[in-house]
């Protein structure tokens, strides 16, 4: 089989996972699957963010799942248990097309980690 092969059909079981658990049914777009792991990732369970957090949260998610690719490493929790990230490497100018991939990949490498699949 195919990289790229492998990669849809782990993409499309990841979603599928996702969906049944958090999306009621519904599949959940790429942005929807960062800011989950960013949530998995805080460890503070489901709780209300505010508009900031989220958008640290999915920060939180793009290093995290980065950070085997080597472009991010784990740096330290601050006081309030937020985990920090330092740039390791700055990551290369990719296409739209390309950026998807990449997350993709790294999604799929993440929730293989969690064996999730």
């Amino acid at each position: 089989m195919s990289r790229d092969q492998q990669l849809k059909e782990d993409w499309e079981q990841i979603v599928a996972i996702l969906a049944a658990k958090f999306g009621e049914g519904e599949q959940l777009n790429l942005d929807a699957i960062i800011y989950l792991i960013g949530v998995q990732e805080l460890g503070k369970g489901a709780i209300e963010f505010k508009k900031d957090d989220k958008v640290n949260l999915m920060h939180i998610a793009i290093c995290r799942l980065l950070e085997p690719f080597g472009y991010y490493e784990f740096d330290f929790f601050d006081d309030e248990g937020w985990p920090h990230y330092k740039v390791v490497e700055e990551l290369p100018i990719l296409k739209p097309g390309e950026q998807t991939v990449l997350m993709k990949e790294s999604i799929v490498l993440y929730f293989k980690q969690q064996e999730l699949i």
